[in-house]
């Protein structure tokens, strides 16, 4: 790069400031109940007229305060904190990535070496951390992820991996510097069924426009009118018209890729699988939870946002990620209960705080985690015997609760 790490850095702590004026608005204005919050939306019919300075990033905020009587005390407080920390994580986050923070101590010159490729890298996860801003602070608000975040996030994320092959993770190995991709840490099979991988490639993508539908579901009535009623539900609304939609465009774009780069192909296909196995780890834990405890264990925007997250990881980080989140949580839901008293949780923030974390610990991670992954087909075996414990360790919680 020609301008100075200084500049660089300047421009996007600016950058990342403007970015989370754009998190705020979709923070209130996405949500399930929309407020009239921030100088961005139309005020409140009670607040006082809006003022030149009040769209100003970050003071804009303090300027703001005189609405406190309508929004609560103090609530300038978080979205001012919000924009500051946008700014400085993006200025942050270039320095760590740039250096090499994502490879193995040792080797961060042959990551450092490759600018255009971090730089890739780096994009990707600026798109994915400011989309995980807006939905964590919606479900801090009101347990609810919508899926105007989710749904073209995952999209995006997808056309990332289309259009940017190098914008998945990086791995250092002792074949020297990869993009981490379906089979890793093995090496991509120079053989294989092209035409098989793009079936599954397809029913990765209907699977997940299949799960965007709504639906019922319940056996008070049998089998057969449970399936009666989910069809029912699923077809009612026009919601399954834009999934379709979805479903052949993707379709067309998947064939079009596959049959047009190797390259691209192998990084599209990553993440969708990433998008599919995140999503269904996610649903899997909701159903057995839900069973096991008979009531609803985990809302379904987890799973979206799981998906959207694998999209832009793959399915290995996904799972890594799974078993990061109980670990953020404990510190998560320490701090909001001495900050506000509230005991309630919420895991879609966990689930983006795992991400985080595997972002910046990813050498550490991945060397640590590698090993599993020469298991093949034996981790989705381990997984259901882990869903089968799951089920009986929360059984007998709710046997005892009762």
């Amino acid at each position: 790069m020609s301008l100075s790490l200084e500049v660089r850095l300047a421009v996007l702590f600016v950058v990342g400031v403007l970015v989370g004026t754009q998190v705020n608005r979709g923070i209130y204005r996405l949500a399930w109940f929309p407020r009239r919050i921030g100088p961005w939306t139309p005020p409140d019919e009670k607040a006082p007229p809006r003022q030149w300075q009040d769209r100003l990033p970050i003071a804009g905020w303090w300027w703001l305060r005189r609405e406190s009587s309508l929004h609560g005390a103090g609530f300038w407080v978080r979205p001012l904190l919000i924009e500051l920390a946008m700014g400085l994580g993006f200025a942050a986050l270039y320095v760590w990535e740039v250096r090499g923070g994502l490879a193995p101590a040792g080797s961060q010159g042959i990551l450092a070496a490759a600018a255009g490729r971090v730089h890739v890298v780096y994009f990707a996860h600026l798109v994915l951390l400011t989309l995980m801003s807006v939905a964590t602070f919606i479900d801090f608000d009101e347990k609810t992820i919508p899926d105007a975040i989710t749904v073209p996030g995952t999209l995006i994320g997808l056309l990332l991996a289309a259009l940017l092959p190098e914008s998945l993770l990086p791995v250092v190995n002792a074949r020297g510097l990869e993009t981490l991709l379906l089979h890793s840490p093995q090496p991509w099979p120079l053989g294989g069924n092209r035409v098989e991988s793009l079936g599954w490639a397809i029913a990765c993508l209907g699977g997940w426009c299949l799960a965007l539908l709504p639906r019922t579901w319940t056996l008070r009535r049998g089998w057969k009118k449970a399936f009666q009623y989910l069809l029912a539900s699923m077809f009612r609304h026009r919601a399954w018209m834009i999934a379709l939609g979805i479903f052949i465009v993707g379709a067309i774009g998947i064939a079009f890729v596959w049959q047009l780069d190797d390259t691209r192909w192998r990084s599209l296909y990553t993440a969708l699988v990433g998008m599919a196995f995140g999503g269904g780890l996610i649903w899997a834990v909701r159903i057995v939870g839900s069973n096991a405890l008979g009531q609803e264990a985990m809302g379904f925007g987890d799973v979206t946002l799981m998906a959207m997250i694998g999209a832009f990881v793959g399915w290995q980080p996904s799972l890594l990620i799974f078993f990061l989140a109980p670990f953020a949580a404990v510190v998560i839901s320490v701090v909001q209960w001495l900050t506000t008293g509230r005991k309630d949780i919420a895991f879609g923030p966990y689930l983006c705080a795992g991400t985080v974390i595997l972002i910046l610990k990813w050498p550490e991670i991945w060397d640590w985690g590698a090993g599993i992954f020469y298991l093949g087909w034996f981790i989705p075996a381990l997984m259901a015997v882990c869903m089968v414990l799951m089920w009986g360790m929360l059984s007998l919680w709710r046997m005892v609760a009762h």
